[in-house]
């Protein structure tokens, strides 16, 4: 039984960058990577593509971020956990095992299964959101379960080189490797929290060594371009301190420990994830060192009776048109182009919203009316049932060309299917878990 054990957060997103896991990787002395690169959009997004293939609604860059990582991996003995196996972690193991025939390097993979609860729905269910009943929200195209630790420990249990999920509950990822090298069961209670909470800060990635974080003249971080992705040090009791690889960049302090340990928690006394009711505010950070941070003190309480349960729905069609202006009177410009579309859209859609990007769109409104932009955009969007009525919205910002105010330019329109999210719970035993596994180049080959 292990004594400590090493974990790195090589993703905090989807989108994240591809280097800093591979430094990470290389030169951390890890024993385990962990990816997160998955949330409610990127799982919604995924949802569509498998719609329209069903071999695919993995991760979209999964294909980049293994073939970069597997020599690396397979070098220094690292495992790799990950949830970018998004809506199809079978499809993603097999992906997996396309690539590491192609580098010619031996591989075992476990993908999990079970997150997805769609034929255990009753349409009847609460939504979180609004207490509707999810009939409101049909036609429903999936439902995926946010799941613990546990439903990972039998993957970890095959000696898989990586294991890869869809909807876990980010710091679930980092509590499952603790879980399965220290022996903890689901009634350890206390030391599953401090997990969690190694976990919360580890899941961001590089927002824990400043990303996110800086704020110049006020927060300063050194070297961002080369921000380094976090490391840390656990102990059998789920106690840890945190750093970074020598020689990047960004910084650990107890500053941005407190800002990542706070990121969207909403109740610091009870933060509920499916292994663990966690009490973050008996956490105590200290900086051992410099970009060095010790974390103990979090406190559990039995995890849960339900599972968060992420269920997406057909939500029409967006519209969108975009068109800037600049010089003198630009504001005033985008204004007049704002009001004739006003008109000439009035009454077509139940969602429509018209913003001057830069003047306005981030808060509905300009706060100093005597600072007025040198360049403005314009951007207009609403929803709509079909595609074809939401593609008059760019068709309209268009017609401002030569039936709008002077000097508009760069016109660009894009229509998006959408699917929307509401959230409910679900008991525990209504969601069962399974492992498959593929392997090649090994003894036993299983495809």
């Amino acid at each position: 039984m292990r004594t400590t054990l090493r974990l790195g957060g090589g993703a905090g997103f989807a989108g994240d960058r591809l280097d800093a896991p591979v430094a990470l990787t290389r030169d951390g002395a890890l024993d385990y990577l962990v990816l997160e690169c998955l949330a409610e959009r990127t799982i919604a997004l995924a949802q569509l593509r498998r719609r329209r293939d069903p071999a695919s609604g993995y991760d979209a860059r999964l294909a980049e971020r293994v073939a970069s990582l597997l020599p690396i991996l397979k070098e220094k003995g690292v495992r790799l956990v990950s949830n970018f196996g998004a809506a199809n972690p079978l499809a993603a193991a097999d992906a997996i095992v396309a690539i590491a025939q192609e580098l010619c390097i031996p591989i075992k993979i476990a993908a999990v299964t079970g997150d997805d609860v769609l034929d255990a729905l009753d349409i009847e269910m609460p939504t979180m959101e609004t207490g509707e009943p999810l009939s409101r929200y049909a036609p429903i195209v999936s439902a995926n379960a946010y799941l613990g630790a546990e439903a990972l420990l039998p993957a970890l249990a095959t000696g898989a080189d990586i294991v890869v999920t869809g909807r876990v509950a980010d710091p679930s990822l980092f509590v499952a490797p603790m879980m399965h090298e220290f022996g903890w069961s689901a009634g350890d209670v206390d030391r599953l929290a401090r997990g969690t909470a190694v976990g919360h800060l580890l899941e961001c990635a590089g927002q824990l060594s400043g990303g996110y974080f800086a704020d110049p003249g006020r927060k300063e971080v050194p070297d961002m371009a080369n921000l380094g992705f976090p490391l840390a040090d656990v102990d059998s009791e789920g106690n840890a301190v945190l750093g970074t690889v020598a020689g990047t960049g960004g910084r650990i302090t107890r500053a941005t420990a407190t800002e990542q340990l706070l990121y969207e928690v909403t109740d610091p006394h009870g933060y509920l994830t499916p292994d663990v009711t966690a009490d973050f505010s008996s956490v105590k950070l200290t900086e051992t060192a410099p970009d060095r941070i010790e974390v103990r003190g979090a406190r559990g309480r039995p995890r849960p009776a339900q599972l968060k349960v992420s269920v997406g729905y057909l939500a029409g069609y967006v519209g969108e048109g975009e068109i800037g202006y600049a010089g003198t009177n630009a504001v005033a410009r985008a204004q007049l182009a704002a009001q004739i579309l006003r008109e000439r859209l009035h009454g077509r859609y139940a969602e429509l919203r018209i913003d001057l990007v830069g003047s306005t769109s981030l808060h509905g409104r300009a706060f100093d009316a005597d600072e007025r932009p040198y360049e403005v955009r314009l951007r207009v969007a609403a929803r709509a049932p079909s595609r074809e009525a939401a593609a008059i919205v760019g068709d309209e910002v268009e017609a401002l060309y030569t039936n709008g105010p002077a000097g508009g330019g760069g016109t660009r329109k894009y229509v998006n299917e959408q699917i929307g999210i509401v959230s409910i719970l679900i008991d525990r035993a209504r969601v069962t878990t399974g492992v498959a596994v593929r392997e090649w180049g090994t003894h036993a080959e299983v495809v």
